[in-house]
């Protein structure tokens, strides 16, 4: 019987990560893994594969509009869908490549199966019908979530999809509907429509983007109808009906009243995630779940169950890759008797969209819900030279501020590379920084991030280029 000091559940980024700091403290460390490749959602059919499909679909629209203003003369550009997606798989199995690596360099056992929790320092790993128990005095469940299904709505992953399914279509849909305006909806959908799909969003909530501050998502979404997105925001879909030609999507109020139906090539389920629990043996263990079935934690990471821990999409919280990780480094560093610690106020959030959204802190409504009197700077793109030059003007800066303290609690962007530039304000909220001090530091020119200092120069009403 093997013996090792941790043995993690599952090899995403909240799992591997962890795995590589336990190793690096010493620790003698497996990880369990039901696939026969690593990574876990993000890397395989999430965050990574949809950056590439993203990135590939831009460079398509770019081409195609764009070009000839900046004076590049090229003929239209032809869709390879095959050799897009071949693109896609390129970057899937160098990132796949690089988690083997790090198992290998850092001397981590990979065993292949699912694992199921027998008690306090024992995990049955099964594999094609064969099982074996290993012995550990620690566990930490790094299992993630699995999409969401909608009641009555069936997902064949050919002509009503998930994420999962809408990253490996065959053909352009001609109309795609997705159902969902979150984060991965607005991804994917923008992914379709720069290939020539007309796309409908159907959102429950009479807004896009939930728990994103309320300007930026009421702008973001002028911005995408001007690509052409088009919205159907309080409306729930009731039941997809397949024809031969077509499939047809009943909508409803959200609050009740008439339907409609809409005719669609494709429809994309994109209504969250739910964290993955099935199998685990959690239960019949001793492990507790809260009322939206995600593992029970206390502040150290730990479950009801004596050297068992979570981490990651199966806990409460964001379902973000890297507040998975900073788990997996905080929770390694606990079992190793260090002060692991994740500030869970300063986890930023990036819609990988052209123009990018990124945020980070409190939005102005979390603030007036809490009420805390802030100052708001804003700067618009339109007055940043770097954007003007390059045509991209779309968006803004704002930063919110305690209004006593000056202290920065929150900073929401919407502008291309709005995911890079949003981290100055993340190290800034991690020393408790103020507008002040971000207003002072010199920023290069010309450069996007110019539009960070000067918010925070906004937020004392002296922006010097508005």
């Amino acid at each position: 019987m093997a013996t090792y000091d941790l043995v993690v559940i599952g090899t995403g980024p909240g799992g591997y990560v962890c795995a590589v700091r336990a190793a690096q403290l010493g620790m003698k460390v497996a990880v369990i893994e039901k696939n026969t490749f690593l990574g876990g959602t993000c890397l395989n059919v999430g965050c990574m594969p949809s950056k590439a499909l993203l990135h590939a679909s831009e460079m398509f629209e770019e081409a195609g509009h764009s070009f000839a203003k900046m004076g590049v003369s090229v003929s239209a550009p032809k869709l390879d869908l095959p050799a897009m997606m071949n693109f896609k798989q390129q970057g899937i199995d160098g990132n796949v490549k690089g988690v083997e690596f790090l198992m290998k360099k850092n001397k981590i056992d990979v065993l292949q199966g699912t694992g199921k929790i027998l008690g306090t320092g024992k995990v049955e790993v099964s594999a094609d019908g064969k099982s074996q128990t290993v012995e550990t005095k620690n566990i930490v469940i790094a299992t993630g979530s699995d999409i969401a299904r909608l009641k009555g709505i069936e997902i064949d992953e050919k002509r009503i999809v998930s994420s999962t399914g809408a990253l490996s279509l065959d053909k352009v849909p001609g109309r795609l509907l997705v159902i969902g305006a979150g984060v991965i909806g607005l991804e994917l959908g923008s992914v379709w429509r720069r290939l020539g799909s007309e796309v409908m969003v159907v959102e429950f909530l009479d807004r896009i983007l939930p728990g994103m501050d309320g300007e930026v998502a009421r702008q973001f979404q002028r911005i995408l109808e001007k690509q052409g997105f088009a919205f159907k925001l309080g409306s729930k879909v009731t039941g997809v009906e397949a024809n031969s030609k077509a499939l047809l999507a009943k909508i409803e109020p959200a609050a009740g009243g008439t339907a409609e139906t809409i005719e669609a090539d494709v429809v994309l389920v994109c209504i969250g995630r739910t964290p993955y629990t099935d199998g685990l043996g959690l239960k019949e263990a001793g492990v507790a779940l809260d009322a939206r079935g995600r593992v029970q934690i206390d502040p150290h990471f730990a479950t009801s169950l004596k050297g068992v821990y979570a981490i990651g999409d199966v806990v409460a919280g964001p379902m973000l890759a890297h507040k998975a990780e900073d788990e997996g480094v905080a929770v390694a560093e606990i079992i190793a008797g260090q002060a692991g610690h994740v500030n869970y106020d300063v986890i930023p959030g990036v819609v990988y969209t052209t123009p990018e959204v990124s945020s980070v802190g409190k939005t102005e409504e979390e603030l007036k819900q809490a009420g805390v009197a802030y100052n708001v700077g804003k700067f618009p793109f339109t007055a940043n030279g770097r954007s003007k030059v390059n045509q991209t003007t779309d968006g803004f800066v704002k930063i919110l501020a305690d209004a006593k303290t000056d202290r920065v609690l929150g900073v929401h962007i919407i502008g291309r590379e709005a995911g890079e530039m949003i981290h100055e304000a993340c190290v800034l909220m991690e020393f408790g920084g103020s507008a002040e001090d971000l207003a002072r530091t010199c920023h290069a020119h010309p450069t996007r991030s110019e539009a960070v200092k000067e918010a925070a120069l906004a937020v004392g009403k002296r922006a010097i280029h508005m």
